[in-house]
Formats: structure tokens, sequence, C-alpha cells
């Protein structure tokens, strides 16, 4: 072999190690990126969950004890059950507690009365009641007056009642309560009130249709879903990834493949934001393979708490996940949105806020999240 030759296949050899390390390194930069390897265990010795229980003897104070007053607790020898001081233990914040679902309330629905001559027992009621909990597209419930509570709650068995009301919602997202949907609101009604030996008693229909509509423009002019883009700048993201850095800014997972929520500080609430990207990725035979691009957070304003501060949340975790994920935060038309962008629409949503509250229908409360569903 000639000197050429040789120089011809040692530079041919080259060529080709760098195609196949460029082809390597461009793979590599493509593919998407999978979550890091699960962080080593602590070394330290777990805590324990463990049942209260009484050491010793405890002094309660009594109703009115002033704070200063209290006893504060006993010093603890190192394994023994964790105490806590009566004084800390006051002063620990309070979550908030979800609202019992759906009691009717004459702001939002129309009502109408129901008059028994004598009681009637929980089980009649549940056995009377119609088949759908719906009059169109519109929730429909009926309540009793508890003779032992003496409260309005929704038939339970073994207990007696000395009265029902029976309700339509008035407006929802879907619109506002029509003169079909009040005639079917009647029927459901008038049948009940049969079952039961009920004298029902309705409202005006034209008078209730046209507070619909007043109702049902409130809440179109005042509903506030935001919607945002996380797009990747160079490498893709794998389910995977996506579900580990959401992790690290307090997300689980939702009851849907590919959704993702921030949970409220107190149970049964809704979610403050929500993280969502293409269910086939997330039901994909190999989700690691599947490539992620655009990741929607979202913020349902009327549904959460205003002391969940969920829009600055909201900006915080944008500003966490671009930076861990190398994204970029975008409108919905994919246009890349500065930090400075952001301000008009927290001064706009206080604003919001303060109507919602001078209309009784507080963002969060049962009232607000009824309306805006």
């Amino acid at each position: 072999m000639s000197n050429l030759q040789l120089s011809l296949a040692i530079i041919g050899g080259l060529v080709l190690a760098l195609i196949v390390a460029y082809n390597t390194w461009t793979s590599r930069r493509n593919a998407p990126r999978k979550p890091s390897p699960v962080e080593p265990a602590r070394t330290t010795e777990p805590l324990l969950r463990t049942e209260p229980a009484l050491v010793g003897s405890i002094d309660v104070p009594l109703p009115g004890t002033p704070l200063d007053a209290m006893p504060a607790a006993a010093p603890v020898e190192p394994g023994a059950p964790h105490a806590v001081d009566l004084r800390d233990a006051l002063e620990l914040p309070v979550p908030p507690v979800a609202e019992r679902r759906y009691p009717l309330d004459a702001l939002l629905d129309a009502l109408a009365s129901l008059q028994v001559d004598g009681v009637v027992s929980g089980d009649a009621a549940l056995a009377a009641l119609p088949p759908t909990r719906r009059a169109g597209s519109k929730p429909y419930a009926v309540e009793g007056f508890n003779e032992s509570t003496r409260q309005w709650e929704a038939p339970q068995p073994g207990q007696r009642y000395m009265a029902f009301q029976a309700g339509v919602q008035l407006a929802n997202r879907i619109g506002a309560l029509n003169e079909i949907e009040f005639s079917e609101f009647v029927m459901k009604t008038q049948a009940f009130a049969d079952a039961i030996g009920a004298a029902a008693d309705f409202p005006d229909m034209l008078q209730e249709v046209a507070r619909a509509r007043e109702l049902d423009q409130f809440a179109v002019d005042h509903d506030a879903q935001l919607a945002f883009m996380l797009r990747a700048r160079q490498a893709a993201w794998s389910p995977g990834y996506v579900q580990q850095q959401a992790a690290r800014c307090g997300f689980v997972p939702g009851s849907i493949p590919g959704r993702l929520v921030l949970p409220a500080s107190g149970q049964g609430l809704p979610p403050v934001l929500t993280l969502s990207y293409d269910t086939q990725a997330a039901l994909s035979d190999d989700p690691e393979q599947s490539a992620i691009r655009e990741l929607a957070l979202s913020l349902d304003v009327p549904q959460v708490h205003r002391h969940e501060q969920p829009f600055a949340r909201l900006r915080e975790v944008a500003a966490a996940l671009c930076a861990a994920m190398d994204g970029v935060l975008c409108d919905q038309n994919g246009t890349p949105l500065p930090a400075m962008a952001m301000d008009p629409i927290a001064t706009d949503l206080e604003l919001l806020y303060d109507q919602l509250d001078g209309r009784e229908l507080s963002a969060g409360s049962l009232l607000a999240r009824r309306l805006f569903s």
C-alpha cells in the first residue's frame, strides 16, 4: 500500500469516527431528559410514627386561663416520647377546613319550600328523592330540617325532619338557568313533595330566571382562569423527569394521567395549581422515551382561597421549574413572557378578589366554587 492510500485510509477513518461521535452527541443532546437516580437514604435513624400517649399526669388548664399562666412542659429525657408545650400548641396555625358539600343558599339557588304536617323520616325522604341530582345542566338538591339538630342538611337515614326545601343552582360556567330547566326543577320537586305528603311553594319563574341571568353575567365578567406554558429550550423532558422536578416544588400526581397538582393547605379543597402535559406521553409503553417539550401551568382563580397566595406561588413555581429544567415561560401562544409582564396580572387579580368579596362570592369559598364550576 502506497503512502497516498495509507493517508487516505487514515483520513477516511478519522472522518468516519467524527461522524459517529457527532451523531452520538446529537442523539444524546436531543434525547428526553430522564430523572436523576434516587438520592441515597439518610444515615440517621428514621423517625417512628407512634400514637400519642399520656406520660405521667397532665394539668389541663381551665377555659379562660391566661396563656402565660399555663404550665410549661417538663424536660424530656432522650428517647422518651415527645411532649408538646400547651402554649406552643395554641399558637400553631390552623389550616382551613373544607365546608360541608353543597348546602343550598338563597344567593345562588332558586329555593322552593316544602311544608309537612308531621315529621318525615330520613329513610322515607331518601326513597322519594328523584333519581338524578340535576335539572338540565344545573345541580339540584333537597335538604331537610333536622328535628334534633335544628339544622338544614341532606336527608340522612335514621333521622327525622320537620320541613324540606329544594333548590336548583341559578348559574354555573355552562350558563344561566333557563325556563326549561326551571320547569324540570318544579316537576322534580312536586314529585318529591307528593311522595312525602308535603305542600310545595315555588318562587316566580320569570323572577328567578332574570336573577339567574344577572348572576351569570357577573360570573362571566369576573371569571379568571390563568394558563401559561413552560417550553423546553433545547432537550425535551421525559415524564419521569417532569414528575421529579415538579415533586421538588410540592406537586403530587393527580387523578388523570399527565396531570400534577399542588395541594391546598386544607383537606378537601381544590388544588392551588395544576401542571399538565400530554396524556399520551404519560400512558406510553416506554414513558422514558416519550419527549415532552411543553407543560401547561394553570390557576383557576375563583376556586382557590385568596390567602393561599396562588399567583405568587405560580410565579415561584414557574421560575423554579424554568431554572431547573432549562425552560422558558410563555403565554398560550408560545410567546416568551418577561418577568415584568406578570406584575399587571397580579394587580388585576387583587382587584378581582375585592370584587368577589364584595358580592359575597370570595375566591375559594363554597359559593364561588359552585358558581365557577
